[in-house]
């Protein structure tokens, strides 16, 4: 009788348990994107707990289809700039590149490298770029911003077309 019953309320708490793992993954994710646990996922570049949702970044690509979270778009493009020669597959057009929209305060994301950038909002480690969707007045294109922050901390996100010696002459010492 005992092991009935147990069956039985196994059997009637499977639904709810399934209704409760799917409230754990909080956001809407774009097909192909990694969940981001808030204030649980660290930032790959910088280590720092990701937490504030208008400026997080994904990475996402090559045979492993690995995936790379930021807590600053700053550290995902820098990032993106060091590990060139390690995952090559990260010019690749398949790669994929999510920013959170600003605007949608995390609950949207745009394609990083067709977002438009404005500079002036304080960003978890002082990049301080957010993305939008859409043309704002004085707002920059990727290539843009990549150059814009390569200067402002030790990092490179120069675009690869630039070659490794002008690398090295404009990097901060």
């Amino acid at each position: 009788m005992k092991r009935r019953n147990l069956i039985a309320y196994g059997f009637a708490l499977t639904p709810l348990a399934a209704l409760l793992s799917a409230c754990a993954e909080e956001g809407h994710w774009p097909d192909g994107m990694a969940p981001i646990k808030w204030d649980r996922d660290v930032c790959t570049r910088c280590k720092m707990a990701i937490s504030d949702r208008r400026f997080t970044s994904q990475i996402r690509g090559g045979s492993n289809n690995l995936a790379f979270k930021f807590d600053d778009i700053g550290c995902a493009t820098t990032w993106r700039s060091e590990k060139l020669k390690e995952y090559p597959w990260l010019t690749d057009a398949a790669t994929r590149f999510w920013v959170a929209d600003f605007s949608g305060k995390g609950e949207r994301w745009l394609n990083a490298r067709s977002a438009h950038y404005l500079s002036g909002k304080t960003s978890p480690m002082g990049y301080n770029y957010a993305a939008f969707g859409e043309p704002l007045t004085d707002s920059i294109g990727f290539e843009s911003m990549c150059q814009k922050t390569s200067g402002m901390l030790p990092a490179d996100c120069l675009s690869e077309s630039v070659d490794s010696r002008s690398r090295t002459a404009n990097a901060p010492q």
